[in-house]
């Protein structure tokens, strides 16, 4: 089914907006599904939309290339695309696949925390994105709560209009969640590019006296999940891995991530919550290169670790150190700033695995101190196979593991080469 046969005018533009209102000859369009049983509309133009659009189960929505998709309106303040039964608790929602176009939020246009997403489902199975862009969104990309068969597959994520502080995330899965698939997600963000973060709704629910603080919902978990290529460019934060009380994420795998990035890597901890529960996390072939920071509240960094782990793998990894003062690796301590732990919430390491790491360091303003900060309890620390050089002309200094406030059980180090610094202090 056309687009353009269907009532719709399409006369609009994917980047500059402009023409007639589409919203309500689009959404009859969608509407029609549970009575024709599937719909597969073929968005074949650029149309605008001022409210959001509502999709059914068994709906696919099709654009033919780039010049095709959705364009908000301005003041609209409005998410740009929903489910129609949407539920934290229960699925009814199936078989939706999204392919190919643009879905442009037109951030300028919209009202800061308006709306907020451009793309937010609840309690949806068999959810499809393929080919498609986010562009200009004012909050979060793209929010998924309540899931259980994603894939993703080729996203682009284009904030092109970029506010101060103002979350313009990537993409956000919230619990529960099982069997997620994401392949080749590149673009940026201006906060989390990409963040799993089973129970962050009822965390920030009870913060706020919204939900009674008793109430641990232990159904809020994210497993089996494999995220395999991400390239950023010049993104705030890259990944969040945010358990905050009662939920866990767990069988988590994520590699081939490249690019460039300004403050965070990778923050897998609950944030400034609970004690969060993570089980078994690997990371594979990275390589990303930091940027300026962005941020003032606390030091940038490539990995920041806490709550109670269970077992981190991190395989392959390449750490090219510029003149900027990004952390490699900041294990425990408090979970936002560079402090000791906060009263009654201590992290707890079972398990770290550093399997493969290259640290070459040649234009530095000052040599590091240490590379792996130790501020909590890790059980077993293996590290091995790394290679650390400096630049001809830098002097020696610093050292691989420090000490600083926390413990190691047991330490296990094989093949490592490090002229220029000590291995612990």
């Amino acid at each position: 089914m056309y687009a353009s046969q269907c009532g719709a005018s399409l006369n609009s533009d994917i980047y500059a907006g402009g023409g007639n209102d589409d919203t309500q000859a689009l959404q009859a369009i969608l509407d029609s599904a549970p009575q024709m049983g599937r719909l597969h509309l073929i968005l074949d133009g650029a149309a605008l939309i001022s409210k959001t659009l509502v999709i059914h189960s068994n709906t696919t929505i099709e654009c033919p290339d780039k010049s095709c998709g959705l364009f908000l309106a301005d003041s609209s303040n409005c998410r740009m695309l929903t489910n129609a039964q949407k539920d934290r608790k229960i699925i009814h929602n199936r078989n939706i696949s999204l392919i190919g176009g643009i879905y442009n939020q037109n951030a300028k246009g919209q009202r800061k925390g308006a709306g907020g997403r451009v793309i937010d489902f609840e309690g949806v199975e068999n959810l499809n994105c393929r080919d498609i862009t986010i562009a200009n969104q004012r909050g979060w990309g793209m929010a998924i709560t309540n899931w259980k068969f994603v894939n993703m597959e080729n996203i682009h994520v284009n904030p092109q209009d970029r506010f101060v502080s103002s979350n313009q995330d990537g993409i956000h899965f919230h619990g529960p969640g099982r069997f997620l698939t994401m392949r080749n997600i590149h673009g940026s963000a201006g906060d989390d590019f990409i963040a799993l973060a089973p129970d962050e709704i009822n965390a920030a629910e009870k913060s706020r006296g919204r939900r009674d603080k008793n109430d641990n919902d232990t159904t809020l978990t994210i497993t089996d999940v494999l995220i395999d290529g991400v390239q950023v460019d010049n993104a705030d934060q890259v990944i969040r891995l945010l358990v905050c009380d009662a939920g866990y994420l767990d069988r988590v795998i994520i590699r081939n991530v490249t690019g460039t990035y300004n403050s965070y890597g990778f923050i897998i901890n609950p944030w400034d919550w609970e004690n969060g529960r993570f089980g078994n996390l690997v990371f594979d072939m990275i390589d990303l290169r930091p940027l300026k920071n962005t941020y003032n509240y606390a030091y940038p960094f490539l990995f920041k670790l806490g709550g109670h782990i269970e077992s981190l793998t991190v395989k392959n990894l390449y750490h090219h150190r510029p003149d900027f003062d990004h952390s490699l690796f900041i294990v425990g301590g408090h979970y936002n700033y560079d402090r000791p732990e906060a009263p009654g919430k201590s992290s707890l390491f079972d398990r770290i695995i550093i399997d493969g790491m290259y640290i070459y360091e040649d234009n530095i303003k000052s040599i590091p101190e240490t590379y792996i900060r130790i501020k909590s309890k890790v059980g077993v620390l293996s590290i091995k196979d790394v290679i650390h050089r400096r630049a001809d002309g830098l002097p020696k200094g610093g050292s691989l593991i420090k000490l600083d406030g926390g413990s190691i059980d047991e330490l296990l180090l094989d093949n490592i080469s490090a002229p220029a610094i000590s291995i612990i202090k």
